[in-house]
């Protein structure tokens, strides 16, 4: 029988690779999108595209529905924004600010138990895209601060509801520097091969790693 894996946050970069590599594979995918042509793309590829934004509670809601009697062996949490890559010597605006709480760790924290039975029912993986920017212990820079402090959020988020759900595996995978969009045309890694890595990583989960924070090449990241 096909696995089945769930993606949020799939119109493009990261998750639309991850989209991608599972359809390849015959995993059968859920994908979420916000807008109709990321939704299109994402239907002739081969998935089942949910439209879904993440920073709206009432939209994000709909998903349990929209999954009625599926069950998921993984699902990802990929959504994510990176306002500006301003430090400490500038005061954020509350907007900035607001845009990455809500779709950083809002969105994740209130996704988390509306899945978690649709994950438990397969023994499945939940795992969260974070990035080694909101590890404490590896931080060298105040760059992207409100990136950063996002994602420490998170991670924190996902690390102390591990007990919460005994019955999945639970993660935070940090992708590496991406070629994508929000990476930029510096970035060091290939989606393709971030990706590629980061999905041995999750198939290589034990329930007795839940709550771990690693990166796409294996490496366990410090808090």
């Amino acid at each position: 029988m096909a696995r089945t894996a769930l993606v949020i946050g799939a119109s493009r970069g990261i998750g639309r690779e991850f989209v991608r590599q599972f359809i390849a594979d015959g995993w059968k995918v859920f994908a979420t999108a916000r807008d109709e042509t990321s939704l299109a793309m994402l239907t002739d590829e081969g998935a089942h595209a949910i439209k879904i934004d993440v920073t709206k509670p009432e939209s994000l809601a709909e998903l349990p529905w929209r999954l009625d009697g599926e069950r998921i062996d993984l699902a990802l949490y990929v959504a994510g924004v990176l306002p500006n890559w301003e430090g400490a010597a500038e005061s954020p605006t509350l907007a900035d600010f607001d845009a990455a709480m809500h779709a950083n760790v809002l969105g994740a924290m209130q996704a988390l138990p509306l899945l978690a039975p649709f994950v438990a029912d397969a023994k499945g993986r939940f795992v969260f895209i974070t990035s080694v920017m909101g590890s404490i212990a590896e931080a060298t820079s105040s760059t992207a601060w409100i990136y950063r402090a996002s994602k420490a959020a998170l991670n924190m988020a996902v690390y102390s509801a591990r007990r919460d759900y005994p019955d999945l595996t639970l993660a935070v995978i940090h992708p590496g520097w991406v070629q994508t969009d929000m990476g930029g045309p510096g970035a060091t890694v290939a989606v393709r091969d971030s990706v590629s890595g980061m999905r041995q990583v999750i198939d290589h989960l034990k329930p007795s790693d839940s709550g771990a924070f690693l990166a796409y090449d294996g490496r366990k990241i410090a808090w």
